[in-house]
């Protein structure tokens, strides 16, 4: 039986406290099933966030997505980590990466470093995580045994490796580094190269005691009848995708509510993507797909 579908919610916009719970209140409403928050600067600080998310409702998991490591000192990320999960009664998901933008770093005064450099620093964090969570004498405990559920994100060797053996959740966002393009402006990955990134996965895993799951980032939800004429004008944006490729995309969801759910379920056949998270300017387009694959 392939795993039941959940759907979180990336939030990034933070006018004042009110708004914000009445925003994580309707998107409970619709059905969400994870609160979720990035870690870039001009963004809200996600662990303030989340736990106001836990307060304003009963049933969402909360989580980042994803914790810039490099942002982070391993020891107090811990205590950060314990606190959150505590006080949001066991509903944290840590999501964690490695940062790909430069100039977030350098406006903070941290180093930024080789893509070898910076892995690095995200399995130190990762283990050191595991030591002291996993710590029984540790304080503050989390609610969670031996910590919240871990999320990693990325596609090279490397991290899908370092996911592999860590994560509970193995996250493909399909985006790469744009060639040519100033540092941080992505483009989407080919559908065969996000496919071979999944197998590569997919052989690092194999010895795992229990499959991950798998979630995949949707960055763009294009409600429409004509599916041909939108993927045509989503091309021509220059998104790294020709157009039969953004029709056969996991990181686009485009079509009537029904299209769009039958390209999920596809999705989950295929690649065994089970976990959607959609970016908050979609967060209404989304309800209606959602709606149709409850249960699912």
């Amino acid at each position: 039986m392939p795993r039941p579908f959940r759907f979180g919610i990336n939030m990034f916009a933070l006018d004042d406290g009110a708004s914000w719970r009445q925003k994580c209140r309707h998107a409970e409403e619709l059905g969400y099933d994870v609160l979720l928050v990035p870690d870039h600067l001009g963004m809200p600080a996600p662990f303030p966030a989340l736990i106001a998310a836990a307060e304003a409702t009963e049933r969402p998991r909360v989580g980042t997505f994803v914790l810039n490591a490099g942002f982070w000192n391993p020891a107090l990320l811990a205590r950060e980590v314990a606190s959150a999960d505590a006080l949001t009664g066991g509903r944290l998901e840590l999501g964690l990466g490695t940062g790909y933008v430069r100039a977030e770093h350098e406006t903070a005064g941290l180093p930024w470093g080789s893509p070898g450099r910076r892995v690095d620093h995200l399995q130190h964090t990762v283990e050191e995580l595991d030591r002291l969570l996993g710590d029984a004498g540790y304080a503050p405990q989390p609610a969670q045994k031996p910590r919240p559920p871990l999320l990693i994100g990325g596609n090279g060797p490397r991290m899908l490796r370092l996911t592999a053996r860590h994560a509970q959740i193995a996250a493909f966002t399909g985006g790469r580094q744009a060639p040519g393009k100033a540092e941080g402006v992505l483009e989407l990955l080919p559908p065969d190269a996000l496919a071979a990134s999944v197998a590569r996965y997919h052989e690092y895993a194999a010895g795992r005691p229990e499959p991950a799951e798998l979630n995949i980032l949707v960055q763009q939800v294009l409600p429409t009848d004509d599916r041909r004429a939108t993927a045509r004008e989503v091309a021509a944006r220059d998104i790294g995708l020709a157009e039969d490729q953004v029709l056969d995309s996991p990181t686009l969801l485009i079509g009537t509510p029904a299209q769009m759910a039958e390209q999920l379920r596809e999705r989950r056949e295929r690649y065994g993507f089970s976990y959607i998270t959609v970016l908050e300017p979609f967060l209404e387009a989304f309800a209606p797909v959602l709606e149709e694959l409850k249960g699912s």
